[in-house]
């Protein structure tokens, strides 16, 4: 049984280690889920600096980040999602959603899992809205999102130029009040 629980300073390793394969495999099957090319080499150092910072970051504060991980039954990251603190100063009733699966454990549930557990840690925290940003080819992750109460908001093609190939993007909202 996978278990879902926040994240700790003392994860960020199978943390960064889990989001490497990731990013490793940005792109299988044809499908971006990230806006970049896929990236054998492990987690970016912005990106790496980006979570350790902003998981130490008390939440309310400018580069806040909160991050749940599922552990399947080995203890090895299977999923995360991470909540943070739009950059605007007058957006802070509003926050960001990034979230992943393990490749071999996609379409078994566990990503409505950590929505629901995101979602309900934002609405105990008093937040208006939850907001995303998904790949406009990623239609598996967008079908995700509207299950979960998202409702799209925009789309801007060919926001991104990826390995030469044009990607669009979609814009999704949750209101939480």
């Amino acid at each position: 049984m996978l278990s879902i629980r926040p994240a700790r300073a003392a994860d960020l390793q199978a943390l960064f280690a889990y989001l490497g394969e990731q990013l490793a495999e940005n792109g299988r099957d044809g499908v971006l889920f990230q806006p970049m090319a896929p990236t054998p080499g492990g987690v970016p150092p912005a990106m790496r600096e980006r979570f350790t910072a902003g998981m130490a970051t008390p939440v309310g504060q400018p580069g806040w980040r909160q991050v749940w991980i599922a552990l399947d039954e080995n203890g090895q990251v299977a999923g995360h999602i991470d909540l943070r603190g739009r950059p605007e100063p007058a957006s802070t009733h509003r926050i960001l959603l990034g979230m992943g699966v393990r490749h071999n454990l996609r379409r078994a549930g566990l990503g409505t899992r950590l929505v629901r557990e995101a979602l309900a840690w934002a609405r105990a925290g008093g937040f208006a809205w939850v907001d995303l940003e998904v790949l406009s080819q990623n239609h598996k992750a967008r079908a995700l999102y509207v299950r979960c109460g998202f409702h799209e908001t925009g789309e801007v093609p060919d926001l991104y130029r990826i390995e030469g190939q044009s990607v669009g993007a979609v814009s999704m909202s949750l209101q939480l009040a």
